[in-house]
């Protein structure tokens, strides 16, 4: 069993800036993929960076150049800094671990989602 603790989010004005953290615990032998979603009111889940074990990253295009995506292995942690934050970006955030497990079978994982909102 593994627990992913999310925190970071919270209401910011336009052009500012959060950072999201997702602190993965429990029976983990290995990370692979580590990533962040998010879902606006209405819409569905999409990707919005992602990182592999091999620092590789990717990122949605309406993204690109405003947010960067980190880990930390040692600390089984995946990082979102988010700048230049603009309304369209308000959503719930979910961080996504693909690992495996002491037993040597993959799983993924979701974290319980933590709200940005972007607004004056």
């Amino acid at each position: 069993q593994v627990q992913l603790v999310e925190s970071g989010g919270g209401l910011v004005q336009p052009g500012g800036s959060l950072r999201l953290s997702c602190a993965a615990s429990g029976s983990i032998f290995s990370i692979d993929a580590m990533g962040w979603y998010r879902q606006a009111p209405g819409k569905e889940r999409e990707l919005v960076a992602a990182v592999s074990s091999g620092g590789s990253t990717n990122y949605a295009d309406v993204v690109k150049g405003r947010f960067t995506i980190s880990r930390d292995n040692a600390k089984n942690t995946v990082y979102l800094q988010m700048n230049s934050l603009k309304p369209e970006d308000t959503a719930v955030y979910y961080c996504n671990v693909l690992y495996v497990d002491t037993r040597r079978y993959s799983y993924g994982a979701w974290g319980q989602g933590t709200q940005v909102t972007v607004s004056s």
